[in-house]
């Protein structure tokens, strides 16, 4: 009998790391979707974007793929989270802190810019409010797994 009672309990803890699994991979999933398809449009249309940082010819081309590439590289944490969000609870932690630094120099960044560059203005609230519902996002993925974490006697 309490093999079977064991069995039960082991059965139940396997379907709520299912959910809880897919639902921080959802949460991480969206950021990294969304993150991924901004650099390959960087990557691949630079010249629809170079103007957006006022920027031009050659030298602008560059500078926008390059940006791209970096945002490649800077997915690789979403990534591993995004495979196993409670296994690969530090490199969610990582996404999370790296959101957020993110975050906080993109609002420095705007208020440090002079009047008269309102495009470039425009294009750095949107990757404001972008990476603002991204932290948003990943840090409800850390809530998540933390929560998680704290009720379960292995890690």
């Amino acid at each position: 009998m309490r093999r079977v009672f064991s069995h039960l309990c082991y059965s139940d803890r396997m379907k709520q790391d299912t959910w809880q699994i897919w639902t921080c991979r959802a949460l991480v999933g969206a950021v990294l979707f969304l993150n991924v398809q901004c650099a390959l449009a960087f990557i691949l249309n630079p010249g629809k974007y170079a103007p957006a940082f006022e920027l031009q010819g050659e030298a602008g081309r560059a500078a926008v793929q390059g940006m791209g590439i970096l945002f490649l590289m800077w997915n690789i944490p979403y990534a591993a989270a995004f495979w196993h969000p409670l296994r690969r609870w530090y490199s969610l932690n990582e996404a999370l802190m790296m959101q957020a630094i993110g975050f906080a120099g993109e609002c420095l960044l705007l208020t440090s810019l002079p009047v008269g560059h309102e495009t470039l203005r425009s294009s750095i609230t949107r990757f404001i409010i972008f990476d603002g519902v991204g932290l948003a996002a990943i840090a409800g993925a850390a809530w998540g797994v933390w929560r998680y974490r704290s009720t379960q006697d292995r890690f």
